[in-house]
């Protein structure tokens, strides 16, 4: 079993792979990551969008991966920042629907740290060429995204919320 984390505003027992918004990196699904960290970061910062008295939440969940991939579950792993990452995440972000192609997405996140260089090489600023070499220098983050209802119904499984303190409550 992976321990999996997702951070957010709130607690998040039930997950819905169609809740979010579509044009993410790895389409409309649940995102979560096995770096407790990067969960603890995003909870405080979409709790701070939404106002000082709102806690980050990690809702920490159990995920059956051998039994998913025994049972067929389709999976696609971007192990770097590589052009067929960067095509996928371009193409998602544009509104392609991945959900018929694949269960799970997992890779890399385009966050603050890469996104300027996506957005250049999908605007056609840059090459893919400029781009794989401005990635190159850049850290993986990690994220998972479940786009599949029947995944999440199946293989994954609520183990608790904890809550992220705010600097004020130190």
């Amino acid at each position: 079993m992976k321990v999996l984390y997702h951070g957010s505003h709130t607690e998040v027992n039930a997950p819905l792979a169609k809740a979010g918004r579509r044009n993410l990196d790895f389409g409309q699904g649940f995102y979560l990551t096995r770096l407790r960290t990067q969960a603890e970061s995003w909870a405080a910062i979409v709790a701070g969008r939404k106002g000082r008295k709102v806690k980050g939440h990690v809702s920490v969940f159990r995920f059956d991966e051998s039994r998913a991939v025994a049972d067929g579950v389709r999976f696609k792993r971007f192990e770097a920042y590589d052009i067929e990452w960067l095509d996928y995440v371009v193409d998602c972000r544009r509104g392609k629907d991945v959900s018929g192609e694949y269960d799970i997405v997992e890779g890399g996140v385009a966050n603050d740290n890469v996104i300027d260089t996506v957005e250049d090489y999908e605007k056609g600023i840059i090459t893919a060429e400029q781009a794989l070499g401005q990635l190159r220098y850049k850290s993986v983050n990690h994220q998972i995204c479940i786009l599949s209802q029947q995944v999440i119904d199946r293989y994954l499984e609520f183990v608790e919320c904890l809550i992220i303190q705010s600097e004020e409550d130190m």
